[in-house]
């Protein structure tokens, strides 16, 4: 029976990697990743010189059909995305839907847990993690607002991430929605997790914007988010 594992990788740092990992990394015959270039520099740190092939959410339909073959011809195979628990705001997610549909029961799929964003970043907020919604990537237009809307109408933490691109521009949103009818909810941001400049910033709505506005050199890297249930 071939094996699909789904591996957990480091979010920023690189020492983050578990011993299974790096176990199941050096003993499949190919690992698939999102950017070659990013899973290389991961494998070199660890001595890994299995082949590579990318998989992303820019893929054709040809490159599922050449993984399901692989798969078909016995081989095992590793699903890695460039930081994180693959199929978590990830393409894997199809990837595997496709391959379960195709073999049910005669591929396994095996979970290679490791870090994650979403995971580490309530673990440190100093919110409820027990319930908690998590929104992923806001979409970048439609829906937006009306998700906003329910991100203030739950009694649930919410959870998602941001792009240095956009964050300004949704505490702004946050504040709108929250300032007025919720000004003492706490929003707690974490940014750049596990690496050099790791940060955590907590408060209202209106100090964290204004936190961010007044230093605008730390308007970079990656983004949770996480609101406070009402």
């Amino acid at each position: 029976m071939s094996t699909l594992y789904v591996v957990g990788t480091p979010i920023g740092n690189l020492g983050d990697m578990t011993l299974r990992a790096i176990e199941i990394l050096k003993s499949v015959d190919t690992i698939l990743c999102e950017d070659t270039r990013t899973t290389k520099t991961l494998l070199h740190k660890y001595e890994i010189t299995t082949p590579v092939l990318s998989y992303h959410s820019q893929s054709s339909i040809g490159k599922a059909d050449a993984i399901i073959t692989m798969l078909a011809e016995g081989k095992n195979l590793a699903l890695v995305s460039d930081a994180g628990t693959p199929a978590i705001s990830d393409p894997g997610s199809l990837l595997i839907s496709q391959i379960r549909e195709k073999f049910g029961d005669e591929v396994k799929i095996a979970a290679v847990p490791g870090p994650s964003a979403l995971i580490s970043a309530l673990s440190i907020s100093g919110l409820t993690g027990n319930q908690f919604t998590f929104y992923g990537f806001l979409p970048h237009k439609k829906g937006r607002e009306t998700l906003f809307k329910e991100i203030a109408s739950s009694e649930r933490t919410s959870v998602f991430y941001e792009s240095p691109h956009r964050i300004m521009k949704t505490l702004e949103s946050l504040n709108t929605h929250l300032g007025i009818a919720f000004p003492n909810r706490k929003v707690v941001i974490a940014r750049e997790l596990t690496k050099v400049f790791e940060e955590v910033v907590s408060g209202t709505t209106s100090e964290v914007f204004t936190y961010f506005q007044e230093n605008k050199e730390k308007v970079r890297g990656e983004f949770v988010v996480m609101v406070e249930g009402k």
